[in-house]
């Protein structure tokens, strides 16, 4: 598997730590506010990521927090937390609209097909963990308390620069808008580990710690939860193109001074979704939601089918006739789809084929685009039956995800071992009952899937294609 990594800006072989197993953190929301579709681009596009793997015999452990306090407003730990702002706008407590938002992101991956990590936690729930890593910083001397509060020293940490490629003479306060002079911090791009009521007196949601009574900075709290449940060494880490300066920046520098070692080989990052005046936000323009884009006849996996057509790592642009454009082009396809027959003789040969091509286009930096256009090579190829075709584009659905089957059943992962062991039990009874098209069936059902059988002397065992 190849993937385009930030940290050396080339795409290069994903090396992972433990054979066979890949963990991956993805950055989650902040929830104070209804997620837009620039936003789900880059959680579309890490759901393939993650089924792709998946594809391809890996085993996934995937995290993602729930940013519910500390994202501050402005990069240098100016303005108001989110949270409280959208609190006070909507007259209600900093955990009432947590949990509002966050439900409502939920249910917009649910419309998009995006797939739940395994491990979903929320920031507020972790606050231990970001005290321990906190005090080591500051034993070690990473870190600094003024005015109360903690602050990480950038100047400690020689590598702070290196994934966004950027120097500090390029970033000074004067030509940066989004940064403000913090009178506390040594240096202007430091930035806060834990705050308390010494900058922030109005603040909801505080916890008590050594330091006094505050809450943690956004940029602890990721490597916070990535460490807890995926431990000392990360194999990915996503997110959007704006969160490497200066979010996953100030994780790097934070994560490897307390762990005292590299911590993640591989960042892999996602374009911006642009419309006409530029990259897609909350504050520009129509707020473009998932619900927006149902209330104008669209269905959000027309939206996926538009995302899956762009290369990962590119912008995108979007605009309701582009939108429309993809929508057409994706009923088209279901249309084909359903023509195709449901039962049949599978034809091995071809099946397996058409799954080494989309394992090569996955291997091949998630080369989506090319992975849509395998479905309409299937349907194109004379040479392959109507049923066959059925079973490879069946096959192919179970990462790009788009619905194109009323019926799917897509077994990866986690719940793998247990399917295959119940259907080679399954097939022993059809065999022993003499119901030889049954075992055959359950035999083809599983090919389908990339398992083969292998009968022998001690029983049945199996291996993925």
């Amino acid at each position: 598997m190849r993937l385009f990594n930030t940290l050396t800006n080339k795409v290069e072989e994903l090396i992972l730590h433990e054979a066979g197993v890949v963990k991956m953190y993805t950055c989650g929301p902040t929830v104070y506010h209804f997620a837009h579709i620039g936003n789900l681009r880059t959680y579309i596009a890490e759901d393939v990521l993650e089924k792709s793997l998946k594809y391809l015999g890996y085993r996934v452990e995937r995290v993602m927090n729930i940013t519910d306090v500390g994202h501050l407003v402005g990069d240098g730990d100016n303005g108001e937390d989110k949270i409280s702002m959208a609190a006070k706008r909507e007259h209600k407590s900093s955990k009432e609209i947590a949990e509002y938002y966050t439900n409502c992101f939920f249910d917009d991956c649910d419309k998009l097909n995006i797939k739940r990590p395994k491990v979903v936690s929320k920031a507020t729930d972790n606050i231990d963990e970001y005290i321990k890593i906190i005090t080591k910083l500051l034993d070690d001397g990473y870190a600094y308390i003024s005015g109360g509060n903690v602050y990480f020293d950038t100047s400690k940490f020689p590598k702070y620069y290196e994934l966004s490629g950027r120097k500090i003479e390029d970033l000074l306060v004067a030509v940066r808008d989004d940064i403000e002079l913090d009178k506390f911090k040594k240096n202007p791009f430091d930035f806060g580990l834990w705050f308390t009521n010494s900058k922030f007196d109005n603040q909801e949601l505080q916890w008590d710690s050594p330091w006094g009574r505050g809450y943690p900075g956004w940029h602890i709290e990721c490597s916070g939860i990535a460490i807890k449940y995926l431990g000392e060494y990360l194999d990915i880490h996503c997110g959007a193109e704006d969160a490497v300066f200066p979010h996953h920046t100030n994780e790097i520098a934070q994560s490897e001074s307390y762990l005292g070692h590299d911590w993640c080989n591989m960042w892999v990052h996602f374009g911006f979704l642009n419309d006409k005046n530029g990259k897609m936000s909350k504050s520009k323009g129509e707020f473009l939601t998932v619900s927006l884009l149902e209330e104008k006849g669209f269905d959000p996996l027309a939206y996926r089918y538009l995302c899956l057509n762009s290369y990962y790592h590119n912008q995108l642009t979007f605009s309701y006739d582009i939108l429309d454009g993809a929508q057409k082009a994706y009923e088209k396809l279901k249309n084909k789809v359903k023509l195709l027959d449901e039962v049949g003789y599978l034809q091995e040969d071809s099946f397996e084929k058409y799954r080494e091509l989309f394992k090569k286009e996955i291997e091949d930096d998630l080369n989506t685009p090319n992975m849509l256009t395998l479905i309409y090579d299937v349907l194109k190829d004379d040479t392959v039956n109507s049923y066959t075709k059925y079973k490879i584009i069946e096959s192919f659905d179970c990462v790009l995800s788009l619905s194109l089957f009323e019926n799917e059943k897509c077994v990866v992962g986690d719940d793998l071992e247990d399917y295959i062991q119940n259907k080679i039990e399954e097939r022993l009874r059809a065999k022993k009952e003499k119901n030889f098209k049954l075992a055959d069936m359950i035999r083809d059902e599983l090919l389908t899937k990339g398992i083969k059988l292998i009968d022998g002397r001690d029983g049945t065992t199996y291996k993925l294609l």
